[in-house]
């Protein structure tokens, strides 16, 4: 069974997690839809993460998983936010996850 995300007049495919089938459907539309979905409202901080998750996805071929990310985010963003309160603060639940699921990337290989 194929599942989609449809919106504004577009149907995009996703797995039964509601991650990004192909990752080259993914822009600001559809980041602000799956968040939409997620009950979160995309800001600057957001952005922040998602846009520096999507450089590190670039340059290793993989989503980075929740220890990864808040290290990430620590040394690129600074110390106050590369914590996992600020991150959950962001994206409920299990921060990588879900910041992956808007970001367009896969989900983080040792995510449960």
């Amino acid at each position: 069974m194929s599942l989609f995300l449809e919106f504004s007049q577009r149907k995009i495919p996703i797995d039964d997690e509601g991650y990004l089938r192909n990752l080259q459907d993914w822009d600001a539309a559809v980041a602000e839809e799956l968040a939409r979905l997620e009950e979160i409202q995309l800001g600057p901080a957001h952005w922040e993460v998602l846009n520096l998750m999507r450089a590190f996805y670039r340059r290793h071929q993989m989503s980075p998983a929740t220890r990864a990310l808040i290290n990430l985010v620590k040394r690129d963003l600074g110390q106050d936010k590369g914590r996992s309160v600020y991150l959950m603060r962001l994206f409920r639940g299990s921060p990588a996850k879900t910041a992956s699921r808007i970001a367009g990337l896969p989900k983080p290989a040792n995510c449960l």
